[in-house]
């Protein structure tokens, strides 16, 4: 019998399993970022990018980083995570050396960074330390 790969669902639980595992202070602080996993990201997304292969992209986040928002600007649309499940699966397999619950809690919290301005550059430089 051969096993199913992961779901949207079980991809969806795993994020929320390492959303709640995360500190409350941390989870306070990024307050209303909405999570969605999708199979792949669509193709504006990809081209706004600049990425070729839709397997190359495992999470975004899209919206105005908190460095960024003023109470002088207009309502803007709720902080997102999007996480990429086929991107996500890929790379599970292709590193085979690191559960896919662990993947998924190390996109979703580089994916938060980015809602607290970090850079990819800063992001890497902390988790090296």
């Amino acid at each position: 019998m051969t096993a199913l790969p992961p779901s949207l669902d079980d991809i969806k639980r795993l994020a929320r399993q390492a959303w709640e595992e995360l500190p409350r202070g941390f989870r306070d602080l990024a307050g209303d970022v909405i999570f969605r996993v999708e199979d792949l990201a669509d193709d504006e997304v990809l081209a706004d990018l600049e990425i070729e292969d839709p397997l190359a992209l495992s999470g975004l986040y899209q919206g105005v980083d908190l460095t960024q928002r003023s109470i002088m600007d207009p309502a803007s649309r709720a902080p997102m995570v999007f996480l990429y499940r086929r991107a996500l699966l890929d790379e599970w397999i292709e590193r085979a050396d690191v559960p896919l619950a662990e993947l998924v809690a190390h996109v979703l919290v580089h994916e938060i960074g980015h809602h607290f301005g970090l850079s990819d550059a800063a992001m890497d430089a902390l988790l090296e330390d």
